[in-house]
């Protein structure tokens, strides 16, 4: 199923970004980073994989200042994800218009993904408003590649929690998935499986009581991630 995205207004002429906004912007969050903020990424969020060559340390309200001034930018945001930098992909993110954004587009930047802030928050700011994001889920899910494959269940999990228009048949039929998911031990993998198993049973009681159920059987696994998907997801399910 899709999903209906109406794109933001075009900017005016006389605020279109310059041929050398990218500039500016890498400019802005050079000036704005600062080696605390970077060193906190790993020892207090567990973001690895940004070093000093491609992280500048800029704080999340810092980023979301910025973006409003250049959203929506796809041709920003492409050119942005290009450097590299850790900074530039969040803002990427963020400015980007869903509707002009293509399933190979989701694919490159998928593949991009070293760790799970970066895969967050794509799904959570850009990804799952494409009409694109539900046939990627299974996609991504199946891939071997520790933060593709949790893209495929924290999309799922985004899905469930912004978009309204779905029924239950399509979370319903994701169930098996989340089941094959649970298996894997890989810490980002099962976190991102019990995030999508209980943000679907927050949708409708139907839907709640099919992860409840799920959760239940999982919680009882003899293999030890399944068995943990299942009990993190339990105690939300059942408050």
């Amino acid at each position: 199923m899709s999903r209906k995205i109406v794109s933001a207004p075009a900017k005016s002429s006389s605020h279109a970004s310059p041929p050398n906004s990218i500039d500016q912007v890498l400019s802005s969050l050079k000036r704005l980073g600062t080696k605390r903020t970077r060193d906190e990424m790993g020892t207090r969020y567990g973001v690895t994989g940004p070093t000093a060559d491609t992280a500048f340390g800029v704080s999340m309200a810092d980023m979301k200042r910025i973006a409003k001034e250049h959203f929506p930018d796809h041709t920003l945001a492409l050119a942005l994800w290009k450097t590299g930098n850790y900074e530039a992909r969040m803002l990427a993110s963020m400015i980007d218009d869903p509707a002009r954004v293509t399933p190979a587009q989701m694919d490159r930047w998928c593949r991009d993904f070293d760790n799970w802030a970066i895969c967050d928050t794509v799904c959570f700011k850009l990804f799952d408003q494409s009409p694109h994001a539900l046939a990627r889920v299974p996609v991504w899910a199946a891939k071997k590649p520790e933060f593709i494959k949790r893209a495929g269940f924290a999309l799922l999990a985004c899905i469930a929690l912004h978009d309204k228009s779905l029924h239950d048949e399509p979370f319903l039929d994701l169930l098996p998935l989340i089941e094959a998911g649970a298996n894997d031990d890989r810490n980002f993998v099962k976190k991102g499986v019990s995030w999508a198993l209980r943000g679907i049973g927050r949708r409708s009681p139907a839907l709640r009581t099919a992860a409840k159920s799920l959760a239940s059987r999982l919680a009882e696994s003899p293999r030890p991630a399944a068995r943990w998907v299942g009990k993190d997801a339990l105690k939300d399910l059942k408050r």
